[in-house]
């Protein structure tokens, strides 16, 4: 599966998660958490749709624009991963994080 993420660590990424929960009123696409380290929470959003946006400062975005390379880490779907955990794992291929809703939510809180 290819996709792309955003990363915002800390209580700023878990406020920003819970938001999408509550702006989509359920589960709005795979997130994965960390629990060590910075704490990020990555939003697994369609292959694309990270680059060229003026993200808020507290976001990072991982992409495969031309002339980057990005490593997102991943915990398996089943058994200990430790300090990865999801949030909400993917349900099909298909499945992520709403890019627009995503961007617009993390303006809300940041901006």
């Amino acid at each position: 599966m290819q996709f792309d993420a955003v990363r915002v660590d800390g209580d700023d990424g878990r406020r920003l998660a819970a938001r999408m929960e509550e702006i989509i009123e359920g589960e709005p696409g795979p997130m994965v958490t960390e629990a060590n380290g910075r704490r990020g929470v990555y939003f697994l959003v369609p292959p694309g749709s990270t680059a060229y946006r003026p993200w808020p400062r507290e976001v990072t975005t991982f992409n495969s624009a031309t002339g980057r390379i990005s490593y997102v880490p991943v915990p398996a779907l089943s058994g200990r991963t430790w300090p990865l955990a999801w949030r909400n794992p993917p349900t099909s291929s298909e499945r992520f994080v709403h890019t627009l809703i995503l961007f617009n939510a993390a303006y809300q809180l940041f901006c």
